[in-house]
């Protein structure tokens, strides 16, 4: 089962740079997308459903802002839009399919870097899906959370951690709030699980300033995290970054769990 996470930075964006002519090749059974910058009449035929795949999305209300997606091969049993939060789910930030028992979640979580006022919506964002987190790890379910968590978690996951230290992505509170979704509730970064000494191969965002990308002083934000089962069953995983789509790189991960009657990748 191949999986493969993607912040967009606006999916007409990342269509016009070649993302469909590559996701054709990647043999996904899944694809996870984030920051959409699209309401529904936005979107193509392609974008809606590329070849292959069924598509579910959760707009953002506010137009060219956030929003998620999901590609699957299979079509989903349940499809759940939003964590029950109005002021969450106008931005349109969760995403969860469900084919049988395995659940996908494409997750967009804030960033804080534009000022105090969107910093407070961001902790309040991570206060509130924290208990989510629990509620779907005590569930039984097969669960990867995918997405942008707008957070680096150790200092192996960004360059110039010493300088980011009192900066949104890199918080004391931020870092120790991912430390307790992995070390209390058990929650797996399927990622640091295969590459646990990765450090400048492990970036998945670089800003768009001085030069970040060409000087590869960037950031590791995007995961895949899952349920230890799921999680345990990683074979291998590896960031794209010989064409750029957006600021982020794709995160591809095989899983040797079967989903919905496909063959695990080898």
């Amino acid at each position: 089962m191949r999986i493969i996470s993607i912040n967009l930075n606006g999916i007409r964006s990342a269509a016009s740079k070649g993302l469909y002519e590559w996701l054709d090749q990647q043999q996904a059974d899944l694809v996870c997308l984030q920051e959409l910058k699209a309401q529904q009449a936005n979107l193509t035929e392609q974008m809606r459903r590329p070849h292959g795949y069924f598509g579910y999305f959760h707009y953002a209300a506010k137009k060219g802002y956030s929003g998620v997606g999901l590609y699957s091969k299979q079509p989903a049993d349940e499809v759940i839009e939003g964590l029950g939060h109005a002021d969450i789910d106008a931005e349109g930030r969760y995403l969860e399919a469900r084919f049988g028992n395995l659940s996908v979640v494409s997750l967009y979580l804030p960033s804080g870097s534009s000022g105090p006022d969107r910093q407070a919506v961001k902790f309040s964002v991570m206060a509130r899906f924290y208990p989510h987190l629990a509620d779907l790890m005590a569930s039984g379910r097969e669960v990867v959370v995918c997405g942008d968590w707008n957070i680096a978690h150790q200092r192996a996951d960004l360059k110039n951690w010493r300088g980011n230290q009192k900066n949104s992505g890199f918080l004391p509170e931020e870092r120790a709030w991912f430390g307790q979704v992995l070390d209390q509730q058990g929650w797996v970064d399927v990622y640091r699980k295969l590459h646990p000494d990765a450090t400048d191969a492990c970036y998945t965002w670089w800003s768009n300033r001085g030069q970040a990308w060409d000087k590869n002083v960037g950031w590791r934000i995007d995961y895949q995290v899952a349920t230890p089962q799921l999680a345990g069953s990683a074979v291998s995983c590896g960031i794209y970054k010989d064409q750029r789509f957006s600021d982020h790189a794709p995160l591809t991960v095989d899983y040797a769990r079967v989903f919905a009657g496909t063959p695990a990748k080898k």
